[in-house]
C-alpha cells in the first residue's frame, strides 16, 4: 500500500497541514533549508543539477515559484521554433492544433496528449483512469529532459495513452491551473519545481505528484516508468485510499490557505510594518555585491523598490540612509556583472554565484519590465546618468528582441542554444560566450597612444575580466559546457582601465564601445536561442509601465509612444469588447500575425492588476486621459470577478470556475509582484482620478486582509508595504493647468518626473470640461493657471497649497 507523507513549511502563516500517511513511491534525498531562508523565499539549491520530486524544500507561495522557477529554469530547451516541424515518421498529437509554444514542443511525441479542457475532463470520467497532468513552460531545461527521456520513448508514450488520460498545460499559459497544483505538490512533497508532474482523478483532484523523473530506476530513486506501474496497481487496487488522502489534502488547503478579514478590521501600522521590512531585508543583504542571498542570486525588483520608497520617507534617517546604499550598490553590481548582457543588452535570469558573474542566460520579459523601472528609479534618487543608461539599454533589448510588430511583447528568450550553425547539441550560454581567442581575432587592432602598443583586445579582455583559459568556475559549470568560455563582466571602471593603458576617459570608453559593437556583429551571426512568442495581458502590463516610467522620467517621446503602441495592442487584441473582457494570452503567427486559439483564454487577477497599473502609468507620462478611462473599467471588471466580497481581497482566478478547486489569495511578491500587492496601489490611485472613495475603502480593506503576513514576515510582500505606506501618508495630487503641448507646461511635467515621487498621482488640467478627469472631478474646474503660464497646484484632498508656475518653485515645494 502506497503511504502519503507531506509537509508544508513552518515559515507561512497558515500552518502545518499533518497526515497520517507516507507514500513509499518517491523514496528520494531531501536538502535541508533554513526557516529564514524559506520565509524570504531563498532556498539553497545545486545549480545546473536535475531537479528530482521531494529534493527541496520551499515556500507555498509565488516567492517559492520564483525560488523554484529559477533552480528549474537553468537551462533552457526548446527547439528554436514556435512549432515542430511535420515529421515523415512521427504522428502528430492534439498539441498540434495548439498555440503555446511550450505545447507545439510535444506535438510529435508517442503520448495521446490533451490540451487542458472539457475533451480531456470527459474522456477521463467515460473510461475511468486517472489524469497524469504535465506543467512547464517552453525554455523549461529540464521540461525538455523529461520530453526526450521519457515522453519521446515508445514504450513509456504506450504505457501513458493506454492507462492515463495524459494532459500537458503551459504554466505561463495557464497560471492558475499550475498554481492550484502546485500547491499540493509543495504540500505533499515538501518540494516543487517545473516539470511539474501530478496525478488526478477523473474529478480533477490530485492524489500524488512531483517534478521531474528520470526514465528508468537510478539507483535509489525510481524511473518515471516504475513510477507509472506502481500508479496503475494502486489505481486497481488501493483507489479508494488514494483518493480519500488527496480530498484531505484539498480540504486542509482549502483551511490553510484562506487570507480574510472582516468588514471593521483596520490594516496594520505602516511605518512599523515598513521599519520591519527594512530590517528583514538589512539581515539578509549581502554587503560585497550586494543582493539578498549568497548564491543564487536574483534580481528582485520588488525589494529594491521597497528600500527607495522607504528612503523617500525617511531620507534623514541612519536606515533611509542604508536603504537607499543598498539598493543602489545591488542594482550597480548587477549592472555591472554577468547577469547583464554587455553585448546584447537586458538582464538573464539570474547569477549563479555571488558576484553577479555567471548567469542563468534565460532572458524574462517579467525581469526587464521591472528592472527598467528600478533602474530609472535610482536614476531619480541619484542624478547618476549610469542608472539611466543602463534603463535605455533594458528597454533597447526588449525592442529589439523581444517585441512584435503589433505594439506587444514577447515572453521570453531561452538560454540554450546551438554554438554553431553544424552543431547537433544546444549548451547553455552559447549565444553569449566568448573564448579569450574569439575576442583576439576580432579585435587586432592596435590603438594608438596605448602603453605598450596594446590591441582593442588587451584593453577589452582587461576591462571585461577575459581569461585565456576562461573565466567561469568549474563550480559555476558542473556539465563542462562553459569550459574555456567567458561570461564578461566589467572588472575595473573605464577610468582605472584608462589609466592602464595611459588613456584618456573618452578615448577607453570608444575602444570599449568598438568592442561590443564588433562582438554584436558577430553574434547576429550565431544561431539565436529559442524566442517563446507568446504575449500575455500581464507581463505586457509589466512592460507597459517600464516604457511608460523610463519615457517619463528621460522626457523621451518615444520610449512614451512606444507605451501607447503597447496599450493600444493590448486594446486590439486581449480585449474582448463585446464579453467586457480581458484576455490572458495570443500569439505569433507562422506569418507573423497575430494569432488567438479557438477558445481563448480569460484574463485571471495578475492581467487586469498589471495591466491597470500600466495604464496609470502611461496616462501619467503621456496625460491622455483615455488610458484613465480604461484603467477605471478595467478596475471594475476585476472588482465583479475577483474580489472576495466575505473576506476582501482578490482571488488569483474567478473562484465561480468549476475546474479550479482553490481559490487561492497570492501572498507572496517575487519576481513579479503579487497582484493583490499591485492591487492595493492601484486602487488609491484610481480613487484620486475618479474620486470613487469606494476605491480607497477597499485598498483599505485588501491590506488588511494580509495583516497577518505583513506584521510577521513583511518581507515576503514587499510591494504589498508600499501600497500600506500609501495608504498612510495619503497620496498628493500634483495638478498641472496648462495646454498640453505648451512649453510651459512641459517644465513644470519634467520637474515632477525628475523627482521619485512615490506617494502622488499627476494629472493634466487642460481646461477640458467635458473630458474624462473633470467629469470624474469637478473640482478640477476651479484650479486656472495663472496670468496665462501653466500652474501647478499640489494638494491633498484637493485642499492646495499655493499655486507656483516655474520649475524651482515647484521643486521647493515637492521637497517639503
Amino acid at each position: 500500500m502506497l503511504r502519503l507523507a507531506w509537509t508544508r513549511s513552518q515559515s507561512t502563516n497558515r500552518g502545518t497541514i499533518k497526515s497520517g500517511f507516507t507514500y513509499d513511491l518517491f523514496r528520494l534525498e531531501r536538502t535541508p533549508t533554513s526557516e529564514y531562508n524559506r520565509a524570504i523565499g531563498h532556498t539553497p539549491v545545486a545549480l545546473r543539477k536535475p531537479p528530482s520530486v521531494l529534493s527541496l524544500r520551499t515556500l507555498h507561495s509565488r516567492r517559492l515559484r520564483t525560488t523554484w522557477r529559477a533552480s528549474f529554469r537553468m537551462a533552457s530547451g526548446g527547439e528554436g521554433k514556435s512549432s515542430p516541424p511535420a515529421s515523415p515518421t512521427k504522428q502528430s498529437n492534439r498539441l498540434a492544433q495548439e498555440r503555446s509554444p511550450y505545447l507545439l514542443q510535444h506535438a510529435y511525441n508517442p503520448v495521446d496528449w490533451f490540451p487542458w479542457g472539457q475533451e480531456a475532463f470527459d474522456k477521463a470520467k467515460k473510461e475511468d483512469k486517472p489524469i497524469f497532468l504535465s506543467v512547464g513552460y517552453s525554455t523549461c531545461h529540464w521540461c525538455h529532459v523529461m520530453e526526450r527521456e521519457s515522453f519521446e520513448d515508445e514504450e513509456i508514450g504506450k504505457i501513458l495513452s493506454d492507462n492515463f488520460v495524459c494532459i500537458k498545460v503551459d504554466r505561463e499559459e495557464r497560471p492558475d491551473v499550475d498554481k492550484v497544483y502546485m500547491t499540493f505538490v509543495q504540500a505533499t512533497s515538501g518540494g516543487g519545481g517545473w516539470p511539474m508532474s501530478v496525478w488526478l482523478t477523473p474529478e480533477l483532484r490530485p492524489f500524488i505528484g512531483g517534478t521531474y523523473f528520470p526514465p528508468r530506476n537510478t539507483g535509489f530513486r525510481p524511473g518515471f516508468k516504475t513510477i507509472l506501474m506502481r500508479i496503475m496497481e494502486q489505481w486497481r487496487s488501493n483507489r479508494d485510499a488514494l483518493e480519500s488522502n488527496g480530498e484531505r489534502v484539498i480540504e486542509a488547503l482549502k483551511k490553510s490557505s484562506a487570507i480574510a478579514a472582516s468588514a471593521d478590521d483596520l490594516p496594520p501600522p505602516a511605518i512599523t510594518v515598513a521599519k520591519r521590512c527594512f530590517i528583514q531585508l538589512a539581515k539578509s543583504y549581502e554587503e560585497e555585491y550586494g543582493g539578498f542571498t549568497e548564491m543564487p542570486k536574483f534580481p528582485s525588483p520588488v525589494n529594491l523598490m521597497f528600500l527607495m520608497t522607504f528612503w523617500a520617507t525617511n531620507h534623514s534617517t541612519a536606515e533611509g540612509a542604508e536603504a537607499l546604499r543598498m539598493s543602489l550598490h545591488t542594482l550597480r553590481m548587477m549592472a555591472l556583472g554577468g547577469i547583464h548582457d554587455h553585448v546584447g543588452q537586458g538582464f538573464h535570469r539570474y547569477s549563479t554565484d555571488s558576484s553577479w558573474h555567471v548567469p542563468h542566460f534565460e532572458k524574462m520579459l517579467y525581469d526587464q519590465a521591472q528592472l527598467a523601472v528600478a533602474y530609472i528609479t535610482a536614476y531619480q534618487v541619484s542624478g547618476e546618468q549610469f542608472f539611466a543608461d543602463v534603463a535605455r539599454d533594458v528597454l533597447l533589448y526588449v525592442s529589439r528582441d523581444l517585441s512584435d510588430k503589433s505594439g506587444g511583447f514577447y515572453s521570453a528568450e531561452d538560454a540554450d542554444s546551438l554554438p554553431t550553425a553544424q552543431s547537433s547539441e544546444k549548451k547553455e550560454g552559447a549565444f553569449c560566450v566568448w573564448t579569450a581567442g574569439d575576442i583576439r581575432g576580432l579585435l587586432r587592432e592596435p590603438v594608438e597612444g596605448a602603453t605598450g602598443g596594446a590591441t582593442q583586445a588587451d584593453i577589452f579582455m582587461h576591462h571585461y575580466g577575459v581569461k585565456e583559459q576562461g573565466n567561469v568556475a568549474p563550480e559555476q559549470d558542473p556539465h563542462g559546457e562553459l569550459q574555456g568560455q567567458n561570461v564578461l563582466i566589467v572588472r575595473y571602471s573605464v577610468e582605472l582601465t584608462a589609466a592602464k593603458f595611459g588613456l584618456s576617459v573618452e578615448k577607453a570608453e570608444e575602444v570599449l564601445a568598438a568592442g561590443r559593437e564588433k562582438l554584436a556583429q558577430v553574434r547576429k551571426g550565431r544561431p539565436p536561442p529559442h524566442l517563446d512568442t507568446k504575449m500575455l495581458s500581464s507581463w505586457n502590463g509589466l512592460m507597459l509601465s517600464g516604457f511608460a516610467r523610463v519615457g517619463a522620467v528621460l522626457g523621451d517621446r518615444a520610449l512614451v509612444e512606444r507605451a501607447e503602441q503597447a496599450a493600444q495592442f493590448l486594446r486590439d487584441q486581449l480585449w474582448d469588447e463585446a464579453g467586457q473582457r480581458l484576455l490572458h494570452s495570443c500569439y505569433r503567427g507562422e506569418e507573423m500575425q497575430v494569432e488567438q486559439i479557438a477558445s481563448p483564454i480569460l484574463g485571471f487577477l495578475d492581467d487586469y492588476a498589471f495591466v491597470v497599473c500600466g495604464l496609470l502609468d502611461l496616462y501619467e507620462a503621456s496625460l491622455h486621459p483615455r488610458w484613465l478611462q480604461w484603467a477605471e473599467e478595467l478596475q471594475l471588471q476585476q472588482d465583479v470577478l475577483f474580489w472576495d466580497g466575505q473576506g476582501s481581497g482578490y482571488f488569483i482566478t474567478d473562484p465561480s470556475d468549476p475546474t479550479v478547486l482553490l481559490a487561492l489569495k497570492e501572498d507572496q511578491d517575487g519576481a513579479e509582484p503579487s497582484a493583490n500587492s499591485v492591487s492595493a496601489l492601484n486602487l488609491l490611485r484610481l480613487s484620486q482620478y475618479t474620486g470613487r472613495q469606494e476605491w480607497a475603502q477597499r485598498s483599505q480593506q485588501l491590506l488588511a486582509a494580509f495583516s497577518d503576513r505583513l506584521i510577521k514576515v513583511p518581507i515576503a510582500l514587499p510591494d504589498m508595504v508600499r501600497g500600506l505606506m500609501a495608504l498612510h501618508f495619503t497620496l498628493k495630487q500634483i495638478v498641472i493647468c496648462g495646454q498640453p503641448d505648451a512649453e510651459d507646461t512641459a517644465r513644470l511635467i519634467a520637474c515632477v518626473n525628475s523627482a521619485f515621487l512615490p506617494h502622488k498621482v499627476l494629472m493634466l488640467a487642460d481646461g477640458d470640461t467635458e473630458g474624462f478627469l473633470y467629469q470624474r472631478l469637478p473640482v478640477l474646474s476651479s484650479l486656472r493657471p495663472l496670468g496665462g503660464s501653466a500652474t501647478a497646484h499640489v494638494c491633498q484632498n484637493f485642499t492646495c497649497a499655493l499655486p507656483v508656475t516655474s520649475p524651482e518653485e515647484l521643486r521647493r515645494l515637492l521637497k517639503e
